[in-house]
């Protein structure tokens, strides 16, 4: 649906050149949730607004669908705009209008009746959950609403591709899972493709089949989520989800040597995919080699279906080596912290 071959984006003024997206070459796949990641200044922002030619790329080309958009006029690139629908981090409704009226706003050159377009208007607040605020005004409405009116705004022209920019930072983390689960819904319901752009690795997480992780303008890492956040490669990747497994104190302890409980013992973190997470794989382990094992700290989590266990164990006895082995068989991702 999406490509980019070798991309880059460069702004230059009087006093700095700034190189936003550098030598970016991605695909994103018809109907897919694709997550961009990263930091403040990474480039993510600058990379969704090159998938509407909001920014022109200052070198390689960008292609939605089979179209180049390099290669088209101002009239073709409206036309291509129409079925890129996008959302913001703060919703850019318009204050003066309702509710209705803030929908319907894209389809005023649309050569539409006044009757197709109350019922395309109806039926899209109708599909966002929030048909009961038809005539509210965005001043009466919470940032939840806000952005599900923004959403089925975003959907007037039946987009084929829907971007998210920073779409649920303003909001709580209730809030903010009610429209992750909204976009899935519609993902599902209307085939259509969603970019996910985030500094949250919680959102990406949550509803995205691929994720890209940005650092400096470079794309560093990319693939399935459950791939990457099994086995990251990445420092900045790690960072990411390390923010996920709220294990921070985890960290303090390890540099003030708190845990360790003598010179015969491993602080190991483990990560388990699939099946592995149903097996007794510690306990088999510790009868095998005559070991002794403590839970320090664990977490589940299900993504993609896919049932993802983090685990972190201190493990005593003097055939350490050997359960590291056996745990590398197992298939089981181990690191000594």
């Amino acid at each position: 649906m999406i490509q980019f071959k070798d991309v880059s984006k460069t702004f230059v003024t009087k006093s700095n050149t700034v190189h936003a997206v550098r030598n970016v070459s991605l695909t994103i796949h018809e109907e897919e949730i694709f997550g961009v990641i990263g930091h403040s200044g990474a480039g993510k922002s600058t990379l969704v607004r090159l998938i509407n030619f909001l920014e022109r790329p200052t070198s390689g080309e960008v292609l939605v669908g089979n179209t180049i958009l390099n290669n088209l006029n101002a009239k073709e690139l409206r036309n291509t705009r129409k079925k890129i629908g996008i959302i913001f981090q703060n919703f850019n409704l318009m204050e003066s209008l309702n509710v209705f009226d803030n929908v319907a706003f894209p389809l005023r050159y649309q050569k539409l009746s006044k009757e197709e377009i109350e019922k395309k208007v109806l039926s899209l607040l109708d599909l966002v959950g929030i048909s009961d605020k038809v005539k509210a005004y965005p001043s009466q409405l919470s940032g939840g609403q806000k952005q599900r009116v923004a959403i089925a705004r975003a959907l007037a022209n039946d987009p084929e591709v829907l971007l998210c920019d920073e779409a649920t930072s303003a909001l709580d983390p209730k809030t903010t899972q009610n429209v992750l689960d909204l976009l899935q819904e519609l993902n599902k319901k209307l085939k259509i493709t969603i970019v996910v752009i985030t500094h949250e690795m919680n959102v990406v997480k949550s509803i995205c089949h691929r994720v890209a992780v940005m650092d400096d303008g470079l794309v560093v890492e990319e693939g399935n989520v459950v791939d990457v956040f099994f086995n990251p490669k990445q420092k900045i990747t790690k960072e990411f989800i390390a923010s996920t497994q709220s294990d921070s104190e985890l960290s303090t302890l390890l540099e003030k040597n708190k845990l360790n409980q003598g010179l015969n013992t491993l602080i190991l973190r483990l990560n388990f995919l699939g099946s592995n997470t149903n097996e007794a794989i510690i306990v088999h382990m510790c009868k095998k080699f005559d070991l002794e094992a403590s839970i320090i700290y664990a977490q589940t989590d299900i993504i993609q279906g896919e049932i993802l266990g983090n685990l972190v164990i201190s493990l005593s006895g003097n055939r350490k080596e050997e359960a590291l082995e056996y745990l590398n068989q197992e298939n089981i991702r181990t690191e000594v912290l």
